[in-house]
């Protein structure tokens, strides 16, 4: 099939799109943090039986060191220390200035993949990545979406605001760094399956373990009860840290990190038809601009 990274890539943001729905709803319930250390688990169990089944075995033979090295810095720094962030970015700054601050992750991989894997991009893939985040920016800075503007501090301003941005610079570098770690982890012959496992389960034992330290782990057992969370958890697990996180792999495998992660940041546009959906939400016409600008900034990376 041509172009099989930036499909990966695609499909990644679409299910992420789907995650955002029930991720949503779930945090509600229990709060995004302990949230985050069920879903981590969840993709564990799913990602672990799915190579049981397909391979007979958790890990392949003959893993360099050195990809246990970038695969395991790739889950702590882009599952937990990126997401960590990020949530706490929704906190601080609400969900519509976040999603517009976090679009600058693609420029971040791009930088990364250049200076960590010396990994370069044609002329015509960085004009198609500006073009892509420029329509990702003017959705999310649209004002309409009340769903994607709710937050507790979203109109502070001095010091809070500073922090905001600064934890949604960290989820977007975060998530771009644990990128291109994950690529260059997986060189040439690792499968992405295997790959995302060691991501995901270094991840799980690094959030558990802070969990265990901070003294908090009963308290989170305890959401264990409330079995709305725990389905709409597992819901958002299988799209997002299951599936999504699997294809993110495929993707960056198969293109340029730049490319598959300025793909992977039309979230925030392709969310639009489930907040219509789910929450009775209008679009405006900028919203309707803004989402075909990106697209044509996607067709313009599938052509470079």
């Amino acid at each position: 099939m041509p172009y099989p990274g930036e499909f990966a890539a695609l499909a990644t943001a679409f299910l992420w799109s789907f995650t955002s729905i029930f991720f949503t709803s779930a945090s509600r319930r229990i709060g995004a943090y302990h949230l985050n250390k069920f879903r981590i688990p969840m993709a564990v169990v799913f990602l672990g039986a799915l190579l049981l089944i397909t391979t007979g075995r958790l890990l392949p033979s003959g893993i360099s060191a050195s990809s246990y090295y970038y695969l395991i810095g790739s889950g702590i720094i882009g599952l937990v220390l990126g997401d960590l962030c990020l949530f706490s970015a929704f906190v601080v700054l609400g969900t519509r200035l976040t999603l517009l601050i976090f679009a600058v992750s693609p420029i971040i991989a791009a930088l990364g993949a250049w200076i960590i894997i010396g990994e370069s991009l044609a002329f015509q893939a960085i004009v198609g990545i500006i073009i892509t985040i420029s329509g990702i920016a003017w959705v999310t800075s649209e004002r309409r979406f009340k769903n994607a503007t709710s937050g507790p501090n979203n109109s502070s301003s001095g010091r809070s605001l500073g922090i905001g941005i600064l934890l949604a610079l960290g989820g977007a570098a975060g998530q771009a760094i644990g990128l291109v770690l994950a690529k260059a982890g997986m060189g040439q012959s690792l499968d992405p399956l295997p790959a995302t496992f060691i991501r995901m389960i270094s991840a799980a034992a690094a959030v558990w373990l802070f969990g265990f330290m901070k003294g908090d782990t009963l308290k989170t057992l305890s959401y264990i009860k409330n079995h709305r969370a725990m389905l709409l958890s597992l819901g958002g697990s299988i799209c997002g840290p299951f599936l999504g996180v699997w294809l993110s792999l495929v993707a960056v495998k198969n293109t340029e990190a730049g490319i598959a992660a300025a793909i992977m940041a039309t979230v925030p546009v392709l969310v639009i038809p489930l907040v219509i959906i789910f929450y009775k939400e209008k679009v405006s016409p900028r919203a309707i601009l803004g989402a075909v600008i990106t697209v044509g900034g996607v067709v313009l990376l599938f052509l470079s």
